[in-house]
């Protein structure tokens, strides 16, 4: 090493240094806990119609299931990202698995809907403090090229791939336990991976600065006012006062975080990153991509269960080979990558997500799995592969090492806000959808009820049978097309706003400067 101070040091000075300790259960304890974080999306999901009948929720006010989760994790992430930067990295990360699984326990104990969400909402604070430590710590660890290439391609991986295995591992617990160890799993998982974490992850050094805290409430707030405004709208309508005044507050709220963050001196939010113009167009990607993936997941979780009737490990198994397929356009994407750059492959991986969304509009009541569900799962799941592995290299690239915590923070807030505010906009589109149908479906069904069940349906005020299946599918298929454009309009920023240069191929393939110019 040489004694001469001027640039700031690039991650690829941190891993030639030594601070790291590149190594294969170092990477292992990384992905674990994010595979742990990013599985808890989808592993609830699979239990929702449980958790709906045990706790009582309604469809719509179910999504909270899943976004009290989201909303915290996406809008804390850049807080814990910065953490991460000024106290040290593998200190935060232990702590912010620790609390994911003390939320994870009091989650699998709640007794009613509130309790439940206030659980979710506390794991969104642990996985926000773990997740932008893990991916930082990665930058930090592994040598810029292929070294570090293939250890983002696991990453990504197990981030996009994440999401299937916790629908599968959701089915076997609600199958063969309750709906309950969805959560409590978290909890041995956690505790060893905080245990393993002194022994193979190095200290990084800590960065002088301070917390943006009015910046982490004000947009948090905003989001959970946003997405609240539309599924109230899902509800009540567009023209509640509620919904109305839901919106309003959340552009005083979001408008007033922009301005803060303008005038702080060390924001939540660094700007100055989306003066790039290849990292602006990531993010917006991300968002339309989370937008889209976490629509198929909840809709088509629901769909398989309640039109389908596959139990809970059917379903599971149902989503099994989205891992597999997205290995392969991970490693595909990782393989090809310093040949071609990333803009190919964010091009295409969005093209094929928005087939296979496309795709799966046309389900009916009549559809089977393996005739018009296991098709486009594939096809999207194949685009989605390609898509994170590109878009983690592309965000991250000539990121300077105070500023990784921030730039990986960003990107996982990109993809936790528009996969809530897309569920939130697709909720309420199957809302409306819904209605619509219900409408005439009661008219059928009530044309050739007998009299027990229209007796029934007095009471419960649900269609049974064909009658519900043809409500719920409607509103599902209708969901679809919106997420299809989500993924549709990712293609397009790629297509328009993403420029690879001769030096991003260069420290692709690990012979580029090792970080900005000072």
């Amino acid at each position: 090493m040489t004694s001469s101070p001027p640039r700031p040091a690039s991650t690829q000075d941190v891993a030639r240094d030594g601070r790291g300790g590149g190594n294969a259960m170092a990477l292992f304890v990384i992905a674990s806990c994010q595979l742990m974080v990013v599985l808890d999306i989808t592993i609830v999901n699979i239990a929702l119609p449980h958790i709906q009948r045990s706790l009582d929720f309604s469809t719509a006010s179910l999504s909270w299931v899943v976004n009290a989760y989201t909303l915290t994790f996406g809008g804390l992430l850049l807080l814990g990202g910065r953490a991460g930067d000024i106290l040290g990295r593998r200190r935060v990360f232990i702590f912010g698995v620790l609390l994911f699984v003390l939320a994870s326990l009091l989650g699998g104990l709640a007794q009613n809907a509130g309790q439940l969400l206030a659980a979710r909402a506390l794991q969104g604070v642990g996985g926000a403090i773990a997740s932008p430590t893990s991916l930082a710590l990665i930058s930090t660890t592994f040598r810029e090229g292929p070294e570090r290439n293939r250890a983002f391609g696991v990453f990504a991986a197990v981030s996009a791939g994440g999401g299937a295995i916790g629908l599968l591992a959701g089915g076997m617990l609600v199958e063969w336990l309750n709906w309950r160890w969805v959560l409590f799993v978290n909890v041995p998982i956690g505790l060893l991976i905080a245990l393993a974490t002194p022994r193979y992850i190095k200290e990084s050094e800590r960065h002088p600065g301070r917390f943006d805290v009015t910046g982490a409430l004000t947009s948090t707030a905003g989001m959970v006012l946003l997405v609240y405004g539309f599924i109230r709208a899902a509800q009540d309508g567009w023209r509640d006062p509620l919904t109305l005044a839901s919106f309003a507050a959340a552009v005083v709220v979001l408008v007033t975080f922009v301005l803060l963050e303008r005038r702080s001196p060390q924001p939540i939010t660094p700007l100055h990153m989306f003066a790039d113009r290849n990292r602006a167009g990531t993010y917006g990607i991300m968002l339309c991509l989370a937008a889209a993936m976490f629509g198929m997941f909840f809709f088509l979780t629901l769909f398989v269960q309640n039109v389908l009737g596959f139990s809970p490990l059917q379903a599971g198994l149902a989503f099994l080979p989205v891992s597999a397929v997205i290995a392969v356009g991970a490693g595909l994407a990782s393989r090809f990558l310093p040949v071609y750059g990333p803009k190919p492959f964010m091009v295409a991986g969005g093209l094929f997500a928005a087939a296979g969304l496309a795709w799966l509009t046309l389900t009916d009541v009549h559809s089977t799995y393996a005739g018009s569900v296991l098709g486009p799962m594939l096809v999207f799941s194949f685009g989605m592969g390609m898509e994170f592995v590109s878009l983690t290299l592309m965000a991250l690239s000539n990121v300077p090492v105070p500023e990784t915590g921030a730039a990986s923070g960003l990107l996982n807030t990109t993809q936790q806000v528009g996969g809530s505010l897309g569920l939130s906009i697709l909720v309420t589109i199957y809302g409306t959808a819904s209605t619509n149908e219900a409408e005439k479906q009661v008219t059928r069904f009530l044309q050739q009820a007998t009299p027990a069940e229209r007796l029934e349906f007095r009471r419960t005020g649900e269609l049974p049978g064909e009658w519900g299946a043809q409500v719920l599918t409607a509103g599902v298929s209708a969901a679809f097309v919106m997420a299809a454009v989500f993924a549709g309009l990712a293609a397009l920023i790629a297509m328009v706003a993403i420029q690879v240069r001769p030096s991003d191929l260069e420290r692709l393939q690990g012979g580029g400067p090792g970080g900005p110019p000072g």
